[in-house]
């Protein structure tokens, strides 16, 4: 191996690898540490994954990537303790022809490894099972890493860190301050393996189609977070993420959350007879823009979770910001290549591109909506308990005359919402979602 490279990548997650196979294909030379067996072997996925950056980096990808469904329905619901209300929002343009609507469930351990391999083909090296400890430095500028093995200093005219929401690297450079436990989230997820035509039947799918399930209130015990169920073709991706300090404020173990969701007989009735073939958890940077650190030094980028690039509203989109930031990483070093310039200054094109990007627009559009969660609870608990039961007692068939059914429902209304405070919380829900 080299004892010198253009470019020393850190985690073969999205971010990285659309990082090295963009710095390949223009022939710099490349190596990629990742500490899993594999890459992907680590990582855990419990969402959509969004392709518009993908598409740019593998033109006709559907043909060949490891996906599972395209995604043509959308469906969000409020749980009480027995009760379910739901809102489903089904496509058929999202169902034509591909990409479709660029949305696809996908499996980490099957994605990650394929787009590493096409950084491998473009002529990336890509290094498993390796640890990398610590970044070289000269002269206040970074020049490459050290990697736990022999040989391990390997110097690079720049790195980049991939390397996770909890980068350890990134916070040894200076770039990342510590954060505070109401900025992250943490997700438990399980595969649960159910026959294709169960699936399809019981969600209502036909072929390859997919569906998005997000679940919130008492199923995950009015916490900041949600349940979310993702259609695999032959498996559903069964999960629960919420919000660090809600777990410390319930004193309830992800594990525990993730029983008390699949039990709730609005969800059990959907994975009834599956098998749980894995188990994983992950950490999940929520803070938005609020929480981006520096993503510039001397020698040094940040890229995806490592750069806290996830966009936490109800578009749950990380993927494809972390595809977009290794993208605009890449090519910010190859123009910085042909000025041999990777001081801070020669990089700073890299900023440039993410604020003229979707990457930090969306994450400006909505740098309120983790204060707002925080600071509107009943919205997680309260008000998807009233709904129900208001709606419960619309619906509840006995003798008693519709309009006192209905006065009723408006005394309950008037003693459990108090009229300025409502208004209030839903103003502060309209700038935290709506407003640019």
């Amino acid at each position: 191996m080299s004892d010198k490279f253009d470019v020393a990548i850190v985690g073969a997650g999205p971010s990285g690898s659309a990082a090295a196979l963009t710095l390949a294909k223009a022939g710099l030379s490349v190596v990629v540490f990742e500490r899993g067996e594999f890459p992907g072997s680590k990582n855990m996925f419990g969402g959509v994954l969004y392709t518009p950056i993908l598409e740019k980096l593998v033109p006709n990808f559907w043909e060949e990537a490891p996906l599972e469904r395209h995604i043509v329905k959308r469906r969000f619901g409020l749980f009480s303790e027995f009760s379910e209300a739901a809102f489903e929002f089904r496509c058929e343009d999202f169902n034509q022809k591909p990409p479709f609507n660029q949305s696809f469930s996908a499996l980490r351990a099957q994605f990650d490894p394929w787009l590493a391999k096409k950084a491998e083909d473009a002529g990336a090296l890509i290094i498993p099972e390796t640890v990398v400890d610590d970044l070289l430095w000269k002269d206040g500028k970074v020049i490459g890493v050290k990697a736990r093995r022999e040989g391990g200093e390997i110097e690079a005219d720049v790195v980049i860190l991939a390397d996770g929401v909890n980068s350890f690297l990134a916070k040894k450079s200076g770039l990342r301050k510590d954060f505070t436990w109401n900025v992250l989230a943490v997700a438990a997820k399980e595969i649960i393996a159910l026959p294709r035509g169960t699936i399809e039947d019981r969600f209502g799918l036909e072929g390859d189609e997919g569906l998005a399930m997000e679940c919130f209130g008492d199923v995950v015990a009015g916490t900041v977070g949600a349940g979310f169920i993702y259609t695999n073709k032959e498996t559903l991706s069964v999960g629960v993420a919420c919000s660090i300090n809600a777990f410390i404020d319930k004193k309830i173990v992800p594990n525990d959350l993730l029983e008390r969701f699949k039990n709730h007989p609005s969800i059990r009735r959907l994975i009834r007879g599956g098998e749980t073939l894995e188990y994983a958890g992950h950490m999940i940077p929520e803070g938005g823009h609020k929480q981006v650190p520096e993503v510039i030094s001397d020698g040094l980028l940040l890229v995806g979770d490592a750069a806290h690039f996830v966009n936490a509203s109800f578009y749950h989109e990380g993927t494809n910001l972390a595809m977009a930031s290794g993208l605009f990483a890449a090519e910010t070093i190859i123009e910085a290549k042909k000025k041999d310039d990777f001081s801070q200054r020669g990089l700073k094109g890299y900023l440039k591109k993410l604020e003229e990007s979707f990457v930090l627009k969306d994450l400006k559009k909505y740098r309120q909506v983790e204060d707002w969660a925080h600071k509107n609870g009943r919205f997680f608990k309260e008000y998807p308990d009233l709904m129900l039961d208001v709606l419960k007692d619309y619906f509840t068939v006995s003798e008693t005359p519709k309009s006192v059914i209905q006065q009723n429902i408006v005394k309950k209304l008037r003693s459990q919402l108090k009229p300025l405070r409502t208004l209030v919380e839903l103003n502060r829900f309209r700038k935290s979602f709506f407003s640019s």
